[in-house]
């Protein structure tokens, strides 16, 4: 396995050869504040599938208005807000379609099959005309999703009329985007196996011609129904993508009649004998498919409101809001008009753990190459606790000079922190050959590990 100069996460358990007294743990994100209320005549009760990107210093947030229950070309929009920060949110008035009567509005598509679901993306692409710097899916059902492009993510067009991808149910988000690990596009849609939702993918160099869909796996774990997949690359690990499901849990009711009477819930779509949270998961491409924890990433709460049909929805895209600083945006209270969007946060890496108790434990990885002169980890520890790095050979020797012996102990809380040996950091000498880590942790979280190039 080479690694390269890549950062790697805990996500998956590709580069774990073995546990010894340490155990992964899922880091939930802390709510923040509500940033986006749906509130304006062309949103309403029933807005969904939202994508939040960010473009140079401005950040974008995606999402369907929906003001009635009814998926009909009258009814649906493509809205967007903005945000310097991530945390403050405006509607641009762009007057590019009247909808309920004005054009002082943030429509950004209207009157059109692509807004059930329209789901865009900044194409990484290097050859990407400028004037298709933004790309999207929508669409839902038969015939299927159709492309579109944007020079600016604000005037949308077809490139072409016909739909591109046809063989799925595509009545969920359908994410797509550019791969810069597997250089194609790719895209991770609805499908239903045995009447359950499930994830698809196919691929196309061009977005227009698209590859025979390929079922992901179920890695062992049991079908469950996933509404949404939300898979996107990592900001800061672009080959590898996550993705924050949402589970759904059709007839499994938690909300009494009367509770359901008193807070309001919508009679549509049997939204009282339903409830969802929210999973992690990941992905590297093919069909591959990764639920290292079946626990929720995202649970419902204290709200009778998210304890309802369809009432917890991530959007697609975690975006870093500050140096030490993830945020993910989460839909709340669909179908009720307070129906909203949370922040939450999380320290960058910080989703999975390789976490060692008082007692202490250790993680030796797999056997790698890597490249890059140095060797940089993401970990916090107590007071009392710390953390030591051994460098051993593929057949798990210790490395003279890069032993736990010869690694003064780690304490503290770094997002970034070089590793030092009593000879320095300098691992150069290592680099293309096949080696092997070893962690000793003692109250101490391990979130990701980086070989790279540095003084």
């Amino acid at each position: 396995m080479n690694i390269g100069a890549r950062r790697e996460l805990f996500v998956d358990q590709l580069l774990i050869d073995r546990l010894e007294g340490a155990r992964l743990e899922l880091h939930a994100p802390q709510p923040r504040e509500i940033v986006l209320k749906f509130d304006q005549p062309w949103e309403g009760l029933y807005c969904g599938y939202e994508t939040v990107l960010k473009d140079g210093d401005l950040f974008r947030f995606y999402y369907r208005g929906m003001p009635a229950a009814r998926h009909t070309l009258d009814v649906e929009v493509t809205c967007v807000a903005e945000s310097r920060d991530g945390v403050n949110w405006t509607r641009p008035k762009l007057g590019l379609f009247e909808v309920q009567g004005t054009k002082d509005n943030n429509v950004v598509l209207a009157r059109h099959r692509g807004c059930h679901n329209f789901a865009p993306f900044i194409d990484a692409n290097p050859d990407a005309p400028a004037d298709q710097r933004y790309k999207a899916l929508g669409g839902t059902g038969a015939p299927g999703l159709i492309a579109f492009a944007s020079p600016d993510g604000i005037h949308w067009r077809e490139l072409q009329p016909e739909p591109v991808i046809t063989k799925g149910a595509f009545d969920s988000q359908n994410n797509a985007f550019w791969s810069e690990s597997e250089k194609q596009y790719v895209c991770y849609f609805r499908v239903f196996r045995d009447s359950v939702r499930w994830i698809a993918r196919t691929t196309s160099q061009d977005f227009i011609h698209w590859t025979e869909p390929v079922d992901l796996e179920l890695d062992g774990k049991p079908r469950q129904h996933l509404y949404t997949n939300q898979i996107d690359p990592y900001v800061r690990a672009p080959h590898l993508y996550l993705g924050l499901p949402t589970r759904f849990l059709p007839g499994r009711r938690v909300v009494t009649d009367e509770e359901a009477f008193r807070i309001g819930t919508p009679k549509e779509w049997n939204y009282a004998n339903d409830c969802t949270d929210i999973l992690l998961a990941s992905a590297r491409g093919g069909v591959d498919f990764k639920r290292t924890f079946l626990e929720a990433y995202v649970r419902p709460g204290f709200d009778l409101e998210n304890w309802t049909s369809r009432a917890n929805y991530a959007a697609r895209g975690i975006v870093q809001t500050g140096e030490r600083e993830l945020s993910l945006y989460v839909k709340h209270h669909s179908g009720y008009p307070s129906n909203h969007v949370r922040r939450y946060s999380l320290r960058p890496d910080g989703f999975v753990s390789v976490s060692g108790p008082y007692g202490g434990g250790q993680m030796i990885t797999k056997p790698f190459v890597f490249s890059g002169n140095r060797l940089n980890i993401n970990y916090s520890t107590s007071a009392a606790g710390g953390l030591r790095v051994e460098l051993q050979t593929a057949d798990g020797k210790p490395i003279e000079g890069f032993s736990l012996a010869d690694c003064p102990e780690i304490i503290g809380d770094r997002i970034e922190h070089t590793v030092n040996w009593k000879s320095g950091a300098d691992v150069s000498k290592l680099a293309g050959q096949t080696v092997r880590l070893r962690f000793e942790l003692q109250d101490a979280d391990l979130y990701s590990l980086q070989f790279c190039e540095g003084s």
